[in-house]
């Protein structure tokens, strides 16, 4: 069905229209979180304890906060342990889960999700990252360029060093990504783990055979079709590394419920 012109510029009759309303979101948390290991031990990274409660709770109630239709959980790694903590849950909106049999990295997830989300474009999210995002703004930007496949969410860091950066023309197309640095890395935008793809891509995924989604498809997509959208990163974390998990406690204190 086509969306009317209210639903496109994100406004409806009685005031502005929920962020992600009729947004399918995809949540990536199937990894093996091998660095975070020796702080959580056999707990997946999702579900490690943030300012009170676990990680997974502060993403659902912020997602359904924005009013997304659906999320749909990707796991591998002790995904028994994120599905029996969901099995006692009431959360706002509705959770499904996919599992692998094996891993498939960030791209392969994406496309064993494909057949559990509907909308277009559909939101991903890496599951041990945190981001503070104005998502209407991000959805009208997606949307206003005809032809684009995917938007990637930036935030500006003082240390890029272990992420890698994103250079950005000055239309949000971006030009190119850099490899993470050894040692003490600049300031500079990096990939803050939020994507928005659209339905073709998402079908070109669910075909295969890549498996990362950072370093096999987004430098392949045709000039133009790949966008940043640069976000205010006071409140970006990624609950990582033992160091960052450290400083996710002061970010998640300050997050709204």
């Amino acid at each position: 069905m086509e969306m009317s012109r209210r639903e496109r510029t994100g406004v409806v009759a009685n005031g502005p229209m929920p962020a992600l309303a009729g947004t399918d979101v995809i949540v990536l948390a199937g990894g093996l979180g091998s660095r975070i290991r020796p702080v959580l031990g056999d707990r997946p990274k999702i579900l490690a304890p943030v300012a009170g409660r676990p990680f997974l709770d502060h993403l659902l109630r912020f997602l359904a906060r924005h009013r997304a239709r659906k999320v749909v959980l990707s796991l591998g790694h002790l995904a028994e342990s994120v599905t029996a903590y969901i099995a006692g849950l009431s959360p706002a909106l509705p959770v499904e889960t996919v599992i692998e049999d094996r891993p498939l990295g960030t791209a392969g997830a994406i496309g064993f999700a494909r057949r559990a989300v509907a909308s277009d474009p559909v939101l991903v999210l890496n599951g041990d990252t945190w981001l503070e995002i104005d998502f209407a703004a991000m959805l009208a930007a997606h949307r206003r360029e005809p032809g684009t496949l995917a938007t990637i969410a930036c935030v500006r860091v003082p240390d890029a060093g272990r992420y890698g950066r994103v250079e950005l023309a000055d239309d949000g197309i971006i030009r190119r990504f850099s490899e993470k640095e050894s040692g003490p890395g600049r300031p500079a935008l990096i990939n803050a783990g939020a994507y928005l793809l659209s339905t073709a891509l998402m079908d070109d995924l669910a075909r295969g055979p890549a498996r990362s989604l950072e370093r096999e498809v987004f430098p392949r997509l045709a000039p133009g079709t790949l966008r940043g959208f640069v976000a205010d990163g006071r409140g970006f974390i990624d609950i990582g590394t033992p160091e960052s998990y450290a400083r996710a406690e002061t970010v998640m204190a300050a997050a709204k419920p």
